[in-house]
């Protein structure tokens, strides 16, 4: 789906633990929202299989990343797993500017820092798997990570879920379909928010205005 709207875009901060289908949720968003794009990330880990710089990561060193916090270059920042994470804040107030939507893939973390700098533009979406159990047995069927991983995992989890109070929308995933419905209900609805649409309200009013002054202005002649 296209768009051509030239209103202010917004940012869609999707949270989860790992295991909770964030990622795939988000995909199937990306592919139907062709105005909704994909905020890369800053990272000090390395790539892993597959992985393309600029794509999936911007990889650069900690130095580096310490250089553009100093610098005041980052919208949000966070040590995640041993690894530094952050997102261009130049990129952030471009795609807002232009009316892009950003989609980000961060933790409570990152998408507390965006909603305290910029808390008109930010919508906050935490993604729950149905139970710890399940997350556990989901992450032990993908059989990609290690027991001391997939353990690690499960206690990260444990503290992620405890900020799902400071999100404005909570999606349980007990059914891919049904959780993707209400995210996608999330996003359009949250684009239709009355500062979102002021330029084309205004539009709108301004265009009325001129039609209903001609047409007072017809009938006053008609009752000359």
């Amino acid at each position: 789906m296209s768009s051509s709207r030239s209103e202010r875009g917004l940012l869609l901060v999707v949270s989860s633990p790992s295991g909770a289908g964030k990622t795939t949720l988000c995909n199937r968003l990306r592919r139907e929202f062709e105005n909704l794009e994909f905020s890369v990330s800053y990272t000090t880990r390395a790539p892993r299989g597959g992985e393309r710089h600029g794509v999936d990561y911007y990889f650069v060193s900690p130095g580096d990343f310490d250089e553009m916090i100093a610098r005041d270059e980052l919208a949000e920042y966070a040590l995640v797993h041993g690894n530094s994470y952050g997102t261009s804040a130049r990129r952030v107030h471009e795609a807002l500017d232009r009316g892009r939507d950003l989609l980000f893939d961060i933790d409570f973390q990152g998408g507390r820092q965006l909603r305290r700098k910029l808390p008109d533009d930010v919508v906050l979406v935490f993604v729950l798997p149905p139970s710890l159990v399940e997350l556990e047995r989901r992450l032990r069927a993908r059989a990609t990570d290690a027991l001391e991983v997939i353990e690690r995992r499960l206690r990260v989890a444990r503290e992620e879920i405890r900020h799902y109070s400071e999100y404005d929308y909570v999606i349980v995933n007990d059914d891919l379909d049904r959780a993707y419905e209400a995210l996608r209900a999330v996003y359009v609805a949250e684009r239709q928010r009355t500062r979102r649409q002021r330029g084309a309200a205004e539009a709108v009013v301004s265009g009325q205005g001129s039609l209903l002054m001609g047409a007072a202005d017809e009938g006053a002649q008609e009752g000359r």
